[in-house]
């Protein structure tokens, strides 16, 4: 088994691509809101993604490889994708779309996922 782990940005961000002549299955992918559940201004530090499956050689299209839209994660949350396995094929690409901005493209959300080769 391996984990990729990325922090989520506000522009396309592809976790995982698969590379040529292999075929992975998804696991489990984990989102996690980082900011501290305990500091003064937690309850202001929500953030929130978008999760896209992308076929190789396609162009991101949210109506179409959308699985999750605007998924909120107040703050020291984390979000859970693990009661269906996903397989993909060369090229195909776990995406993550994260807001609010915190400069330089970056969120407070930080990727976790869990794949195996098949």
């Amino acid at each position: 088994m391996a984990i990729a782990q990325q922090q989520v940005l506000t522009t396309q961000n592809n976790i995982v691509t698969v590379p040529a002549g292999k075929r992975y299955a998804i696991t489990n992918i984990l989102v996690c809101n980082t900011y501290d559940p305990n500091a003064g201004d937690a309850a202001s530090n929500s953030a929130s993604f978008d999760l896209s499956l992308l076929p190789s050689g396609a162009a991101l299209d949210g109506l179409i490889h959308r699985v999750v839209r605007e998924l909120n994660l107040p703050a020291g949350e984390t979000f859970t994708f693990d009661t269906e396995r996903i397989v993909l094929e060369a090229g195909d690409a776990v995406i993550l779309i994260g807001q609010p901005d915190l400069g330089a493209n970056k969120t407070n959300l930080a990727a976790t996922v869990s794949y195996l080769e098949v």
